[in-house]
């Protein structure tokens, strides 16, 4: 059977590489809109985004679809793909950066599916 002291060690690194991914919204800024599962905009005001979004400092805390992103390094390792469109009308989402944690969320539900 299995030594689980012997494979404690790897299953900590096995934990540690895929984390992120697991992680709630974690995402990987795309080249090319193409690659992207979503278009972005950001918005100069709260008032006109479907979701504020908080930059966390890590992935743990990047849980469901509340609008606490973690950015990743690689596509591979990020749940979403995004594209910064230049345009509003190019936009699958509108969004809005908040600069404290308690204000990010969800402020129309009519685009929440384009984050699951």
């Amino acid at each position: 059977m299995f030594n689980l002291v012997k494979m404690k060690p790897l299953l900590l690194i096995l934990l540690a590489v895929l984390s992120p991914a697991l992680a709630g919204q974690t995402v990987f800024t795309a080249d090319y809109a193409s690659q992207a599962d979503v278009n972005i905009f950001v918005v100069d005001y709260e008032s006109q985004a479907d979701l504020k979004v908080f930059k966390v400092p890590y992935a743990s805390q990047a849980k469901g679809n509340e609008g606490k992103w973690f950015w990743v390094p690689y596509a591979s390792q990020a749940q979403k793909k995004v594209f910064f469109v230049d345009y509003a009308s190019q936009a699958d989402l509108k969004i809005f950066f908040v600069k404290y944690e308690s204000q990010a969320g969800w402020r129309s539900a009519a685009k929440k599916h384009l984050l699951y």
